[in-house]
């Protein structure tokens, strides 16, 4: 599992309890993904009506960049919404980012934790 993947993990519903399936960014850096046994992930939706927000992405797997992603559809990645889970909790690998998504990716995290 690398920075940038794109991974289906259970996400819970707000109460706590059990969630569905969904679609997730691995946004932690490399060495700590081979060293702890825990990842930072943002959240991946297909409601794509806030992407003009500057904490959302909008990842289109029609377009090139959004072709190795392995979403579906239209999607936002909400860099907004973080969470850390256990490794042994991502149940597949879907596809990644591509550097140029990555790096939009950075913009979005950096403007949701106000960091400049």
């Amino acid at each position: 599992m690398k920075r940038g993947d794109v991974v289906i993990v259970q996400f819970p519903y707000v109460d706590g309890s059990r969630g569905k399936n969904r679609p997730a960014l691995i946004v932690q850096n490399d060495r700590d993904n081979a060293r702890l046994t825990h990842t930072v992930i943002a959240m991946i939706t297909g409601n794509t009506r806030f992407v003009g927000e500057p904490t959302q992405l909008l990842i289109d797997p029609a377009s090139p960049g959004g072709q190795v992603s392995g979403l579906h559809g239209p999607s936002a990645v909400k860099c907004g919404n973080l969470y850390t889970i256990a490794q042994q909790d991502v149940l597949r690998v879907t596809g990644h980012l591509t550097e140029p998504l990555l790096a939009e990716v950075d913009k979005r995290l950096k403007a949701a934790l106000a960091l400049g």
